[in-house]
């Protein structure tokens, strides 16, 4: 039997992330010593990555960072499992993916996976974990936003888990008091469009085309049909665009009145949520 200690077993449990058996698998195979132990697991990680290409990565976490106060980047890293998401050293990761994405300016998933740390680049990290993890690992997205003003709020939805949202956003000098009860309600409330005007064409056509069939339907006459329609596109408004809806710390005003009365402005934002 290989010369090796049940403390020798929790010890590269650690380090890995990696299953107890297949961790005394290693050390029977390396005869104990710890070393080769944790290769043979890299390894054997690795020769299996193509056969988790099929699974779906659909847990992990959100990572950010705000420099300066004007430069915010985040990061979505995924995993399999909620088991994996928490696991020290996948968080480890995700601060190294995080890490990189504000060395290289990345702004795409592309440019990250690119993107070197130390000898290695951040694809290499991707490998790796998945294949010391043993879970199909990935970055789902990233983002980089400037401003006079950048703030960021990470959401916890679970106690034991690290953050499933994340936001950014941008202001004005003026918001700067603002930005962060504004990020909250971004996180609570996930608006699609920051206002009117971020609405894209489409979309308001196919709502319109929508609602003038409802409104056809309840009989109203066919010429005041239009005049209706455009009525009840304010409950669209408000229901998507961030200055429309009620803000959250008061919902007597709108998050676009709050924001006037301080003269601020929301220029951008993002928002993040894990698997989505």
């Amino acid at each position: 039997m290989a010369n090796y200690t049940a403390a020798d077993v929790k010890a590269l449990r650690e380090q890995t992330g990696a299953g107890m058996m297949d961790v005394k698998k290693a050390l029977d195979e390396a005869d104990g010593d710890k070393e080769k132990a944790l290769e043979i697991i890299r390894l054997s990680g690795l020769k299996s990555l193509s056969k988790r290409e099929g699974r779906t990565a659909s847990a992990g976490l959100v990572a950010g960072k705000v420099v300066d106060s004007k430069v915010g980047v985040m990061v979505e890293a995924n995993a399999e499992t909620d088991f994996v998401a928490k696991n020290e050293k996948f968080i480890d990761f995700a601060d190294q993916v995080l890490d990189a994405a504000v060395a290289s300016k990345a702004t795409t998933v592309e440019e990250l996976l690119a993107a070197t740390v130390g000898d290695e680049t951040v694809q290499d990290l991707v490998n790796n974990m998945g294949a010391v993890i043993g879970e199909k690992i990935e970055i789902g997205n990233v983002s980089r936003v400037e401003a006079d003003h950048v703030e960021l709020y990470l959401h916890q939805t679970s106690a034991d888990l690290p953050a499933q949202v994340g936001v950014l956003v941008a202001t004005n000098e003026a918001g700067s008091e603002l930005a962060y009860d504004v990020a909250m309600h971004i996180a609570a409330f996930s608006p699609a469009y920051l206002d009117r005007n971020s609405v894209p064409e489409e979309d308001l056509e196919k709502e319109r085309a929508t609602l003038t069939k409802l409104t056809l339907s309840e009989g109203k006459p066919e010429h005041i049909v239009p005049k209706i329609v455009e009525g009840r596109m304010n409950a669209f408004y408000a229901d998507n665009c961030l200055v429309d809806q009620d803000f959250a710390r008061d919902p007597s005003k709108t998050v676009g009145e709050v924001l006037k009365a301080n003269n601020a402005e929301v220029t951008n934002y993002v928002r993040f949520q894990v698997g989505a």
